[in-house]
C-alpha cells in the first residue's frame, strides 16, 4: 500500500479532528525519512524540562539545612524529601489536564508554555527565602510545567513506525543528558560566594541567594529554547549523610560528578547501546531483564559505606551508571508500550495519565524516602538491617514489585 492511499484510509474524524493528524499525512509522504529537525526539537525541550528537576538533587541538603526549618541535623532529610517531592506534586495534579489540553489544540503551544514556566518559576525558587516559599514555588512549576506528556506523543507521531523507538530514546537520551548537565550545575555553581569568592563577593546577589546560580543558568537556557520553539515546526540524600548515619558524606561537587557520569553513560547507552538491546530482546524481556538486575544493583548501595577511595570511587560510579542503563530500559520499554496501545488521537491524554501517576510515585518517593531516611539515621545501632540497609531494603521490594508487574496477570 502506497503513502497516498494510506492517507485516503485515514478516518475523516482522524483528518479533521485532532491537531496531530496533520503530521499522520505529513508522515504518509514521508518515504521512511527520519525527521532530524523535529528530533532535535524533543531533544532540547526535553532537556530544559528536566534540568529544573535534576539541577537542585547535589544542593538541596544544604538548601534546607540553610532555611534553618530542621531542629536536629537528622531531620534534614525530612524536609529535603518534601521539597523534592513538591514538583511531582503539582506535575502530577495537572499531567492529564495537560495531555487533554494538547490533544485539543496541539503540542507545541503546551510545550512552549511549560518552558516559559520553566524560565520564570525556576528563578523565583533561586531567590527562595524560606522553606515554605520553595515548597510552593516548586508545586507551582510542576503544575505548569505539562511538557511530558505531549513531547512524548509528539515524538511518537513526527515519525513513521520504524523510527518511534528512536523518538522515544531522544527523549530518554535528552533527559540522561539533564542528569549530566542539571547535577553538574547545581553541584559546582551552588553556593558561589563560598566556592569563587573571587568572582562572586558576599555581598552580591549570589551571596545573598546561594542557590541562585544554577537556578538561573537553567532558566537561561530554558529562554533559549522557548526563542527557539518560535523558530522550529535517593541516591543524593543517602550520599550526603555523614558516615556515622550510614551515608558516604559527600559534598555537592561529589554528588555532581556522580550523577553527571551516571548521565553520560546513559547519554551513550541510549544512543548506541539500546537499539539492539531492544532489537534482541524486545520490549517486554529487555524491561523484566532490567527490572531484575536493579535488585542486584539496589542491594550493593549499604556495603558501600564500608569502602574508601578508589574502591569507593569504582563501586559508587559503577552502581550508578548501571541503575541508571537499567531504568531507562525499563522505562523505554514501557513508553513503547503504552504509546502503540490507544489510537493516535488518545495519545496525548495516554500520556497525561501515566505522567500523573508517575509524578504521583515520584512525588511520595521523596516524601517516603526522607521520612524513612530521617527515621534510619536514628536506627544505625540494630542487630538486623540497620537503618540505612532498610532504606534499601525497601527499595529493593519496590523494585520487585515492578518486576512482577511485568508478568501475567498485569501485563498480558
Amino acid at each position: 500500500m502506497g503513502s497516498e492511499e494510506a492517507l485516503l484510509l485515514l478516518p475523516a474524524a482522524a483528518v479533521e479532528g485532532c491537531p496531530g493528524c496533520a503530521m499522520e499525512r505529513r508522515n504518509a509522504r514521508s518515504n521512511g525519512r527520519i525527521p532530524y529537525k523535529e528530533f532535535f526539537f524533543v531533544g532540547v525541550t526535553t532537556l530544559a524540562s528536566s534540568l529544573p528537576i535534576t539541577c537542585l538533587f547535589p544542593f538541596i541538603y544544604f538548601m534546607v539545612r540553610d532555611f534553618h526549618i530542621a531542629k536536629t541535623e537528622e531531620d534534614i532529610e525530612f524536609y529535603a524529601g518534601f521539597l523534592a517531592a513538591s514538583y511531582m506534586v503539582g506535575r502530577g495534579f495537572a499531567a492529564i489536564f495537560w495531555g487533554m489540553i494538547a490533544d485539543r489544540i496541539g503540542r507545541k503551544p503546551v510545550i512552549a508554555f511549560s518552558i516559559l514556566s520553566v524560565v520564570i518559576f525556576n528563578t523565583l525558587f533561586g531567590l527562595s527565602t524560606t522553606y515554605w516559599m520553595a515548597i510552593a514555588i516548586r508545586l507551582v512549576l510542576g503544575a505548569l510545567n505539562g511538557l511530558l506528556a505531549p513531547i512524548k506523543a509528539y515524538c511518537v507521531e513526527v515519525c513513521q513506525t520504524e523510527h518511534q523507538a528512536l523518538g522515544i530514546s531522544v527523549v530518554n537520551t535528552a533527559w540522561g543528558l539533564g542528569v549530566i548537565v542539571g547535577p553538574a550545575l547545581g553541584g559546582y555553581l551552588a553556593q558561589p560566594a563560598d566556592k569563587y569568592p573571587h568572582m562572586f563577593p558576599k555581598n552580591s546577589i549570589f551571596g545573598r541567594f546561594p542557590y541562585l546560580l544554577p537556578c538561573l543558568s537553567v532558566s537561561s537556557f530554558a529562554a533559549i529554547v522557548l526563542i527557539g520553539c518560535t523558530l522550529l515546526p535517593i541516591l543524593s540524600l543517602w550520599a550526603v549523610s555523614d558516615r556515622k548515619y550510614g551515608g558516604l558524606s559527600f559534598s555537592t561537587e561529589d554528588i555532581g560528578e556522580v550523577l553527571a557520569i551516571a548521565g553520560a553513560s546513559l547519554l551513550v547507552y541510549q544512543l548506541i547501546i539500546y537499539r539492539w538491546v531492544h532489537k534482541i530482546l524486545g520490549t517486554v524481556n529487555s524491561s523484566r531483564i532490567a527490572s531484575a538486575l536493579s535488585i542486584l544493583v539496589l542491594a550493593i548501595y549499604p556495603f558501600m559505606t564500608y569502602l574508601h577511595g578508589v574502591k569507593l570511587s569504582f563501586a559508587l560510579y559503577s552502581a550508578a551508571v548501571m541503575k541508571s542503563a537499567l531504568a531507562i530500559t525499563v522505562t523505554t520499554g514501557i513508553c513503547l508500550l503504552q504509546n502503540n496501545s490507544v489510537r493516535q488521537e488518545q495519545r496525548g491524554t495516554a500520556n497525561g495519565i501515566s505522567t500523573t501517576a508517575m509524578s504521583f510515585f515520584k512525588a511520595t518517593a521523596p516524601i517516603g524516602a526522607g521520612a524513612l531516611l530521617s527515621w534510619a539515621q536514628k536506627h544505625q545501632d540494630t542487630a538486623f538491617l540497620p537503618g540505612d540497609q532498610v532504606v534499601f531494603a525497601v527499595l529493593i521490594l519496590l523494585q520487585l514489585l515492578g518486576l512482577i508487574s511485568t508478568f501475567e496477570p498485569f501485563l498480558g
